[in-house]
């Protein structure tokens, strides 16, 4: 694992466990506030790579579209 000293960045590898699932480092859960029982999206972009971000960080839009607001 490697954490810049600004503590603006922060690099590591994962890997992907038998069930599929892959755990967040703890530096990068405190970085952005992640906390047990929250709710992430996972954003994928065949061309661009995996997000991951908190349901709460979410555009406004894209936040109804998940709670099933827009059809």
């Amino acid at each position: 694992m490697k954490k810049q000293k600004d503590d603006k960045y922060f690099m590591s590898s994962v890997k992907v466990g038998p069930k599929g699932q892959i755990v967040i480092p703890k530096e990068a859960r405190e970085m952005f506030g992640v906390e047990i029982g929250d709710t992430l999206v996972l954003l994928a972009d065949k061309g661009k790579g995996i997000a991951i971000q908190r349901m709460d960080m979410l555009h406004p839009y894209l936040k109804k579209v998940f709670d099933g607001e827009v059809e």
